[in-house]
């Protein structure tokens, strides 16, 4: 990873606090915006960010949204009037979408949640353009998090957001490529180290599992690792173990409601190894679970899009950044403690030994058909 020096490192828990960072940081953009996103939904969150989108680009603001054409396959056509009325670009990553097909490449997804604003403020994590309250009969917000950088980092944020833009473009001709990038952010001499670090199906296909794994095999006395969907591979899972067989205390924070039925009883199978390993996993249960963040050792730490899974890992486009300081890694321990406390449940191994047959059935096939699927993608090597 390549470490940058100087930034200023503001953790965002939820859209609560997440969407108006963004929208303020938005509203004060003079030159560029580059927003990437997986979801974009026609809710009151949408209108909100495309107001502010329209604004850049009216007041001169060269202004790019790029979406995936899976997860925003219904963005509004009144978002896109009011973006092309005030001159902003908008590129569709990956749109042909058919069922019909059988070709693998349909399930490389653009999954990044990404902002880049003058080079001088950019936007990493796991938050999606949609209400936090969308989900069926959920009153809590979705659990979620997003860092906001200010500094050095920026300029490395906005050359990646500008590169894939500049890809997707020329692979449509749709859109001219991306002015040069302004100025990078001026470092702040009480200042942050992080790396951004991406994966693509280029030159950085495994880069987020490698940094993941770094970070656990240094790791001497704690890891906590909050993701939504969890599944990891063979690698992953013994780097796990190792850290569990060597002393250290490794506590996953795990989604506890059923929100993808398959997903849901797959992860489950993976439980009984490390429940036995002396890894302790807690279900959260107070909302759906949406954060893909990561604390070692409470002075190294991990905030962005990518899921502990094969689609994630191996697949799609993801952003996280990677931060070396105590300050921001005590930051995020103690709001995940506060989230474990408030609203997850500890899986008692003798309660995982007594489940139901049923629960075990749903468990192994759901385990078996998530293996097919992985296969059929041709990455057997995974498990």
């Amino acid at each position: 990873m390549h470490y940058v020096e100087g930034n200023r490192l503001t953790l965002l828990r939820n859209g609560e606090q997440y969407f108006p960072a963004l929208v303020a940081a938005i509203d004060a953009a003079r030159e560029q915006v580059f927003l990437e996103t997986y979801i974009f939904a026609n809710d009151q969150t949408g209108s909100l960010v495309v107001d502010a989108l329209a604004r850049a680009a009216a007041r001169g603001a060269a202004v790019h949204l790029l979406i995936d054409g899976f997860g925003a396959r219904d963005f509004a056509p009144r978002f896109r009037r009011t973006l092309a009325e005030a001159g902003a670009q908008v590129l569709v990553y990956r749109p042909d979408i058919s069922p019909w097909t059988l070709r693998r490449d349909r399930l490389r997804r653009m999954h990044r949640k990404l902002a880049s604003v003058d080079a001088s403020m950019a936007f990493v994590g796991g938050i999606n353009i949609n209400d936090d309250f969308d989900a069926p009969g959920q009153a809590p917000p979705r659990y979620d998090y997003a860092v906001r950088v200010q500094g050095p980092l920026c300029a490395e944020v906005q050359n990646e957001a500008a590169r894939l833009w500049a890809r997707v473009a020329a692979a449509g001709m749709e859109a001219p490529p991306p002015a040069p990038a302004g100025a990078p952010g001026a470092a702040f001499a009480d200042g942050q180290r992080a790396a951004l670090v991406v994966r693509d199906s280029v030159r950085h296909r495994r880069d987020i599992e490698r940094a993941y794994l770094a970070m656990i095999d240094a790791a001497r006395e704690e890891i906590v690792i909050a993701n939504a969907y969890f599944f990891p591979g063979r690698h992953f899972r013994q780097a796990l173990l190792r850290a569990a067989r060597r002393g250290v205390r490794v506590i996953l924070l795990l989604q506890g409601r059923v929100e993808y039925l398959l997903q849901h009883y797959a992860s489950r199978a993976l439980y009984g190894a490390l429940l036995d390993a002396g890894v302790v996993i807690q279900e959260y249960q107070r909302s759906f679970l949406h954060a893909k963040v990561a604390v070692f050792d409470c002075c190294r730490a991990s905030v962005g899009s990518s899921n502990i899974d094969p689609f994630s890992l191996l697949l799609a486009r993801e952003a996280n950044v990677f931060v070396e300081d105590a300050r921001f890694g005590a930051e995020l321990r103690a709001s995940l403690e506060e989230a474990m406390r408030a609203g997850a449940r500890p899986l008692a191994p003798q309660q995982w030994q007594r489940q139901p047959l049923w629960e075990r059935v749903l468990t192994w096939s759901g385990y078996g058909i998530a293996r097919a699927l992985i296969v059929f993608a041709g990455y057997e090597r995974y498990h």
